[in-house]
């Protein structure tokens, strides 16, 4: 007891020594923070490489599939049908990989360190902004499989290198729209498989009644009006078109007030929840 109550001023001196041994650190800004927490997401994939499946095995098994099981039935050769199916399974692809944020952001709901983020003296919206741009590697990669896949297996894009890279970044900038929507539903799921079950849910009549696979105009007229009104084929159409070197200026335009939209709703949704969750 004697030498607890000894010890116990020292620690604290020693302590106190420590804290105030130098002038207090500036308070971290906003873009700081927010991209301490870009890196900490991609921290994640360093040492959890697992991760990366959904990024490299689904495009590749995706691509392989689709295209040697519909190739010769739609498009009469695979080959033709690679050419019209490669850029909607880009878009397919990344889109569903969006999805993982609202379950990494659950997840860490359920550990607890989404109330230590919580109590951090920092711009509030950074840890989900932050989250967002990490992902936003994992979308890069899975376009660099699919592309490359594309290419070995034949694929051969008019619009050349630049017509690719502006099909990418149009992508990029749609799914980072898209990943509002998950980085609300991760806050007010109780689970990360109740996330994956309603993404799933969402994603699944979006990606599939959309121009991936076919062309809208084999479909009944009213499937077609569903079609043209999905998010998702206009990111199809304006990627699809950049690929090949068509003009899709008015595709493109509509993508980005897709994402705008997206953005404007979701994005207050998710601070709201994000402030009242307790």
């Amino acid at each position: 007891m004697t030498t607890t109550t000894t010890d116990t001023p020292i620690v604290a001196e020693k302590l106190d020594a420590v804290l105030a041994s130098g002038p207090r650190p500036p308070r971290a800004n906003a873009v700081t923070t927010t991209l301490a927490f870009g890196w900490r997401a991609i921290l994640r994939i360093k040492h959890v490489p697992e991760q990366l499946f959904d990024v490299t095995l689904f495009p590749i098994i995706s691509v392989l599939m689709f295209t040697y099981l519909f190739g010769g039935a739609i498009a009469g050769s695979t080959s033709a049908y690679l050419q019209f199916l490669l850029p909607g399974i880009l878009v397919q692809t990344v889109v569903m990989i969006t999805m993982y944020t609202g379950v990494a952001l659950n997840t860490d709901i359920e550990k607890g360190v989404f109330d230590r983020i919580r109590t951090l003296p920092i711009w509030r919206p950074s840890a989900l902004v932050g989250a967002l741009l990490g992902d936003a590697v994992r979308y890069t990669l899975a376009s660099l499989f699919v592309v490359t896949l594309g290419l070995i297996l034949g694929y051969r894009p008019d619009g050349g290198v630049i017509g690719v890279l502006l099909g990418v970044v149009v992508l990029m900038v749609f799914c980072f729209a898209f990943s509002w929507l998950w980085t609300w539903v991760g806050l007010l799921a109780r689970s990360p498989q109740s996330v994956m079950g309603i993404s799933m849910m969402v994603l699944f009549p979006l990606a599939f009644l959309s121009p991936v696979f076919v062309d809208p105009k084999t479909m009944p007229e009213w499937l077609q009006a569903f079609v043209e009104v999905n998010p998702i084929s206009h990111a199809v159409y304006a990627v699809r078109g950049l690929m090949s070197g068509d003009s899709v200026g008015d595709e493109v335009v509509w993508t980005f007030i897709a994402a705008a939209v997206m953005i404007a709703i979701f994005a207050p949704l998710t601070m709201r929840a994000y402030g009242r969750r307790r």
